[in-house]
């Protein structure tokens, strides 16, 4: 097979991997996570119900006061326990997201040893973006060559 137009990034295939993934989620809110070291995958997530629980695309979303979905787990959250599942290390890798992290996640990531978070979306609340910069972790709105 002759590969036709340019090669896309490392960047590129990790953005496009973590939209497959949001495809998987099972809440309204899709959004899909991949955790890459050296530009390598090592974990994947997306928002999504615990395993044996509906699935909100299935019996709808419980939804706080502030319209957030409390039924599902979070893709970023899911892409770290998949590697704590695996006694996958995140010390010193990226973290792709469909969106970015909402505030809580943001406050779980501080802990994790991720470096830089490369993010498509914005999220509806970005409380999150001063906790993760002041905790040192890089922040690069996909698509923008200048990082924030």
């Amino acid at each position: 097979m002759v590969m036709k137009g340019p090669r896309i990034t490392r960047d590129e295939c990790l953005m496009e991997i973590a939209r497959v993934y949001s495809k998987r989620s099972t809440c309204n809110k899709p959004n899909g996570a991949v955790l890459a070291k050296e530009g390598r995958v090592i974990a994947t997530g997306y928002n999504g119900s615990p395993p044996g629980r509906p699935h909100c695309i299935d019996v709808g979303c419980l939804l706080d006061d502030r319209g957030h979905c409390l039924a599902s787990i979070h893709a970023e959250i899911n892409v770290i326990l998949m590697a704590a599942r695996y006694g996958i290390s995140t010390e010193g890798t990226t973290l792709y997201c469909t969106t970015f992290p909402c505030p809580l996640c943001s406050k779980l990531l501080t802990n994790t040893g991720i470096t830089k978070i490369v993010y498509e979306n914005l999220y509806s609340n970005m409380e999150g973006y001063g906790t993760l910069k002041s905790c040192g972790i890089e922040l690069v709105k996909y698509g923008n060559k200048k990082g924030d």
